[in-house]
């Protein structure tokens, strides 16, 4: 029978026990079935594993037809931003804490995976937003963020000033000390710990959460996710603002400067084993009752 997945990548963790030893695992197993692996070179060294294609996250996502991770929420991110651009399933083995993007448990894998392997799941993509700079009416280049865009201040508890638009249209002045800009994927990370909306992964919607705003009236809104969201930030702000995409690399934007948030062009086809079931991981996650009657 014909394999629906030919070539395998294989994103670890680095210098994370646990990891590795879930990788050596899924080595083991993977290869004894007779897939091409490639394994990321950023944790290949650290594997007892001989024979293999050490590879970049850019050459798995060019080569592999399913890349697994092995980690936490974060690493799933970091695989998301590599691999939108590519048509590359993603699925992953919870080796974090909370893990709300890696369905498979590291210690009971083998079942759920071989239904997987034999074109037993379910497909998602989730989509990413991009963050586009521009100074002096010139793009300084866009960012992509699969959770959240925020932008905060680099000082702690200093207060932002800002025009918010969506489609051109004024929305708001926003005195706060920042605004989380969040996707469905997002909704149940940082802007969750905000206050803001939980959204089911299938909605195309975007969360707009302000950060200890000035006013009491200054609410979460939610809206269209193929809007595209414009901050101008005030000139007398006092000090610079940061940007930050998924807690990865913050970026110095200055006073008078803009940005444009909208969806990015290209998704993360994520998938599922069979029996998954959104609501099933909130509860799970979140510690939610369970049925009553």
């Amino acid at each position: 029978m014909t394999k629906i997945f030919q070539t395998i990548g294989l994103i670890g963790k680095p210098n994370h026990a646990g990891a590795n030893q879930t990788l050596n695992q899924l080595h083991q197993f993977l290869q004894n079935k007779g897939y091409r692996l490639l394994v990321e070179e950023r944790v290949a060294k650290q594997l007892p594993i001989c024979n293999s294609e050490v590879a970049s996250r850019s050459e798995i996502g060019q080569q592999a037809d399913l890349a697994i991770v092995v980690g936490g929420d974060g690493n799933m991110l970091g695989a998301a931003r590599e691999f939108s651009g590519h048509d590359v399933a993603v699925i992953g083995v919870n080796r974090g804490n909370l893990g709300f993007l890696t369905d498979l448990h590291p210690d009971d894998f083998e079942a759920p995976l071989n239904a997987v392997l034999d074109g037993e799941f379910i497909t998602e993509h989730r989509f990413l937003l991009e963050a586009e700079i521009i100074r002096d009416g010139q793009s300084l280049g866009t960012h992509k963020a699969m959770n959240e865009v925020v932008l905060h201040q680099g000082k702690v508890a200093h207060m932002l000033e800002m025009d918010v638009y969506v489609d051109d249209n004024f929305m708001l002045g926003l005195r706060a000390d920042g605004l989380i800009i969040a996707t469905p994927t997002g909704s149940t990370a940082y802007s969750l710990s905000g206050g803001g909306p939980i959204l089911s992964p299938d909605l195309e919607a975007i969360a707009l959460v302000p950060m200890y705003p000035h006013t009491l009236s200054t609410r979460p809104t939610v809206i269209n996710g193929k809007s595209q969201v414009r901050i101008k930030f005030a000139p007398h702000n006092r000090s610079d603002c940061l940007i930050s995409c998924d807690s990865y690399l913050p970026i110095n934007v200055i006073a008078g400067d803009e940005v444009i948030v909208r969806q990015h062009p290209q998704r993360l086809r994520l998938i599922h084993p069979t029996d998954y079931h959104y609501f099933d991981v909130l509860r799970k996650k979140l510690g939610w009752g369970s049925q009553l009657f």
